[in-house]
């Protein structure tokens, strides 16, 4: 036997409650690939990368690199059809290339249009090639609470969330991608807080909003040297007297001062903001 050559063996399961898995076991089928379907529930469009990439695998199809992809069974205007949970770049390939006439697929329990989105995400959680826009909306198809959440915090601040990076219309205004800077806002400060801070920058009429500012809000509206002194009103009225400004004024101050972008950002708004009058104490 060659040296390097080492079989598959268990690992300590110790401390661990393996899991009996809840369906069964998935089945291969061979099939036209143009037989597949992909549901934009929780699938993306073809993206300009994408088109390349599907490039690449037409002038480059081989079996020996070929990944299945992973479909469902679902029902379409009372007919059984396939949908594709991952792989669709894959699928079109094989569609696409006029040497391929069938394609090997794995077919998985996911009967519903929920359990196929939540299939998508376990697919394509630790792939990098899956953006966190695309998962946010997969999460939503899902009836994710967390994704509910978000899009309700966002919708009640008048902050819509983009599906795509290249969705932006006008000047983007009330539009946003930073769907993990937002998330991580409502895990810190709670759903009524965080949508009290996106609505400073909604009502500023600025767009689209990102994350540094975000966190610039958040530190003005929650940080005790800040918040005691300005209020939201008098926030969104220094954001949109700046402008743009505020960007190209903050960058200077954080390399002379080394600190972090979004830190220079709340500081120049701050700044600008108009500050509320001190009530002294009386001595008794």
């Amino acid at each position: 036997m060659q040296e390097n050559i080492r079989p598959i063996a268990p690992v300590s399961i110790s401390g661990l409650e393996p899991q009996s898995p809840p369906t069964g076991m998935p089945i291969f089928e061979l099939v036209k690939p143009t037989e597949l379907y992909v549901d934009p529930a929780y699938q993306r469009n073809i993206s300009e990368k994408g088109s390349r990439q599907i490039r690449r695998i037409i002038e480059d199809f081989d079996w020996v690199k070929y990944k299945p992809p992973i479909c469902a069974y679902a029902e379409n205007d009372g007919q059984t059809i396939l949908k594709v949970l991952d792989g669709q770049h894959t699928a079109i390939a094989a569609a696409s290339n006029p040497h391929i006439d069938k394609i090997p697929i794995m077919i998985v329990e996911a009967e519903t249009t929920v359990a196929q989105a939540k299939a998508f995400i376990g697919q394509n959680t630790e792939r990098l090639g899956v953006t966190t826009l695309q998962l946010h909306q997969a999460a939503l198809a899902a009836a994710d609470e967390d994704a509910q959440t978000l899009e309700l915090v966002c919708s009640r601040a008048g902050v819509k969330v983009l599906k795509t990076t290249n969705a932006y219309t006008g000047t983007g205004v009330r539009q946003t991608i930073a769907i993990k800077q937002v998330e991580a806002l409502i895990n810190r400060r709670g759903p009524k807080l965080a949508r009290e801070i996106l609505e400073v920058l909604a009502n500023a009429e600025r767009g689209p909003l990102t994350a540094p500012q975000i966190k610039a809000v958040e530190l003005l509206m929650t940080d005790a040297e800040y918040c005691e002194k300005i209020t939201p009103e008098d926030l969104t009225e220094a954001i949109v007297d700046l402008l743009f400004t505020a960007e190209d004024e903050a960058k200077i101050f954080a390399a002379t001062h080394k600190v972090q972008f979004w830190k220079a950002l709340a500081i120049t708004w701050f700044r600008k903001c108009k500050k509320k009058r001190q009530v002294l104490k009386s001595v008794a």
